[in-house]
């Protein structure tokens, strides 16, 4: 790691707690996770990793609201999120949590700075501020000069250079990221990582993110195993750590 973590205050700004999650399979129930509790402080950050189908994805999508879990709760700043009725909760997380994929999932008909603004004009945001705070992004991660650019004119690595900066572009306090340098080579993944510790740092984001790139794990302020549907410090002499 190459930062200390950042002291716990008596409420985590973010908590998971107790989270189970069971699927119905062929009449069966499947548990992908299992009363699973994560703690997460402004401004830290922590990587997740795990074999393929343990069950991080989902995770990542309950901690960002977008399912539901079986069990146990999800608390912002000590308040239970999924209380909220549904417009509320979209709410939430349209402000509160910014999300990278590792596919970008940009719309190809707009420009850089257009795909950044969306979440803005979809949260009834003025155009005109939301092309300033774009503008700024795009400063802030190098592609000043390419905000005018429709997606397919620019690289992977610049791609999801754009993706990251509409995350950001609403302020959140919380940034969860999937794999986000999973599509790339491993040297335009190397920039990307350093773009998210960078931001990290800059706007003291909580920040989550599921890998395979165990170097990039190491980077960050504490790196967790999600086995047996549990997450558990990650101990690289162990024979079964992914």
């Amino acid at each position: 790691m190459n930062k200390s973590a950042p002291e716990t205050s008596t409420t985590p700004l973010y908590r998971a707690q107790g989270i189970s999650k069971s699927f119905a399979i062929g009449g069966d129930t499947v548990t992908i996770l299992d009363a699973l509790d994560l703690d997460i402080a402004a401004g830290e950050t922590i990587a997740i990793v795990g074999a393929s189908g343990v069950g991080k994805t989902t995770l990542l999508n309950i901690l960002g609201t977008l399912e539901r879990p079986t069990a146990g709760a999800v608390l912002y700043q000590g308040e239970e999120v999924f209380a909220r009725r549904e417009k509320a909760l979209c709410r939430f997380r349209n402000r509160t949590i910014g999300f990278v994929f590792q596919f970008h999932h940009l719309l190809p008909e707009f420009t850089a700075l257009e795909n950044i603004m969306i979440p803005g004009l979809i949260a009834g945001r003025p155009r005109q501020e939301m092309e300033e705070r774009a503008a700024a992004l795009l400063e802030q991660i190098g592609l000043a000069a390419r905000g005018r650019h429709q997606t397919g004119e620019l690289s992977g690595g610049e791609q999801q250079r754009v993706a990251i900066a509409r995350a950001l572009v609403m302020r959140p306090a919380i940034l969860l990221a999937d794999e986000p340098t999973g599509n790339l080579d491993p040297r335009t993944g190397s920039q990307v990582f350093d773009l998210i510790a960078e931001l990290n740092t800059r706007l003291s984001l909580a920040t989550v993110i599921v890998t395979h790139n165990h170097e990039l794990a190491r980077r960050m302020d504490r790196c967790l195993v999600l086995r047996d549907g549990k997450l558990h410090p990650w101990l690289e002499t162990v024979v079964d750590a992914p």
